[in-house]
């Protein structure tokens, strides 16, 4: 044993042990593991792309399905086409975790990236709403990356580092959530606004929205390439006590401790660890409320003004979100860091939250502004509400992720994952039916048509706001700490 172990800072690490070779070089190094983090970047950005690039066309897909009978049913049918993706996640993003606890973050990367190759072009060649349905939750069944990547993030950095590897997994979280749409507002009907290019009769004449599928899954296939260099972080050594490496777990006392460990690893065990269940909770929140932000932005911006919405075309969308792209990866990167340390996290989501709220109360009167006007402050509101968003989410991730020791960060990512699928499921159906319903009372006396949507999204974002006055909050700060 003496031959492939080396002592460092105090510590001994097992030489063909790949988290022993991290955890050397967070002791050695004290600079930031930028090679780290753009793996980080690049897989978090794969698995957003898909999920937020059907928005600016959606209400447009679902329409050219004819599966509706009536405008103001076209919001109905796209909320369920939006939450498909999430209603997969929330089946398997336990199991996602369990299988990166055990075998490791790399293996589940490198499939989840080529399922994004495989359903996503399924979806764009999709002929019918149904078959858009299923490949949609086919894609979120199988795309496991999100809840291993957040591990990842925190087990590459040192404990100073921690919050920028986080604020790069959201941040790119938040540019896939900008640049999706921007890809689906320009590519989307390529024949119709390209007809120079693409002809009615080509491929993308027939399949309107291929050519965005067809983007993201070249992109995810180089990434999916690029994985195979992932470096690993899974501890697959035994233990090091007092020096020593524990070479007998036949022994009664290793017994014991073998015992403990299976106990620790089931993933049951993490519904008793209430930071980290208090953190997922509002977590969970907040997701709801930003999904179905999403969501109704989307179809909203593109329905007809006689309907209460703005009349934008899917390009204009696309702009909109991939300027508040660029505001995102400059807040994330430049502020939030330094506000974190400043603030603490918890603060900064409380600030978030009530600017949020403030910002969202001015958006039914947009319909009031026309033209440049209009553009402009659909911009800027949509970069603001993109900034405060993933700020107030950012600081639960680090929580999450400090409450729980390595060995079940995958499954404690998983289960967080999974419970915010499905509020993520819940939020664009939810969504899509509520905007359909408020579209159909334009000249009500309480609340007419958009003010009601924007009021109810206020409501759930005051009730994450509340709770992070909750002391089961503090406990789970403390534990940061």
């Amino acid at each position: 044993m003496a031959d492939n172990k080396k002592p460092l800072l105090n510590k001994e690490y097992i030489e063909n042990c790949k988290g022993c070779q991290i955890e050397r070089r967070k002791a050695q190094d004290p600079h930031i593991p930028w090679h780290h983090f753009f793996f980080i970047w690049v897989i978090t950005l794969t698995a957003a792309l898909p999920i937020s690039s059907i928005f600016p066309f959606l209400y447009y897909m679902v329409r050219d399905f004819n599966i509706a009978k009536r405008e103001e049913d076209v919001s109905f049918y796209a909320g369920f086409e939006g939450s498909a993706f999430m209603v997969g996640r929330t089946l398997t993003a336990v199991l996602w975790g369990i299988v990166a606890d055990r075998y490791g973050r790399k293996p589940v990367m490198i499939f989840s990236t080529l399922s994004v190759v495989i359903f996503n072009t399924m979806f764009g060649l999709s002929t019918n709403y149904w078959m858009a349905l299923t490949s949609r939750f086919l894609l979120g069944a199988f795309c496991g990356t999100l809840g291993p990547m957040r591990a990842y993030a925190t087990e590459v950095s040192r404990r100073e580092h921690q919050a920028l590897g986080v604020a790069m997994l959201s941040s790119a979280w938040g540019i896939g959530l900008v640049i999706g749409p921007a890809l689906g507002g320009y590519l989307a009907q390529p024949a119709d606004k390209f007809p120079s290019v693409f002809s009615q009769e080509s491929i993308f004449g027939r399949f309107p929205y291929f050519l965005v599928s067809l983007v993201i899954s070249i992109f995810a296939l180089g990434v999916s390439i690029l994985c195979f260099w992932l470096p690993e972080t899974l501890h697959t050594c035994k233990p090091i006590t007092d020096g020593k490496v524990q070479d007998h777990p036949h022994d009664i006392e290793d017994a014991d401790s073998e015992k403990l460990q299976d106990t620790e690893n089931s993933w049951l065990s993490l519904l008793q660890n209430w930071p980290l269940m208090s953190t997922v909770i509002l977590y969970c929140v907040f997701q709801l409320h930003d999904m179905a932000y999403i969501e109704i932005f989307s179809l909203w911006t593109v329905s007809p003004r006689s309907v209460g919405g703005l009349s934008l075309a899917t390009e204009d969308v696309g702009q909109a979100l991939a300027v508040a792209g660029f505001g995102l990866l400059f807040c994330q990167l430049l502020f939030y860091p330094f506000l974190e340390r400043k603030l603490g996290p918890i603060t900064v989501s409380r600030v978030g939250a009530v600017l949020s709220i403030a910002l969202l109360s001015g958006y039914p009167f947009f319909a009031n502004l026309r033209g440049t006007t209009l553009s402009i402050v659909v911009d800027l509101a949509s970069a603001l509400k993109n900034v405060l968003s993933i700020s107030i989410t950012t600081g639960l991730f680090l929580l999450q992720n400090r409450a729980v020791r390595q060995h079940q960060r995958g499954a404690a990512n998983g289960l967080s994952l999974s419970m915010m699928s499905l509020c993520k499921a819940l939020g664009p159906a939810g969504a899509g039916s509520l905007l359909s319903w408020a579209q159909t009372r334009q000249t009500a006396s309480f609340l007419p048509g958009t003010h009601m949507v924007f009021f109810i999204l206020n409501v759930v974002e005051f009730l994450g706001l509340v709770m992070t006055f909750k002391p089961f909050l503090a406990r789970a700060a403390e534990e940061y700490c």
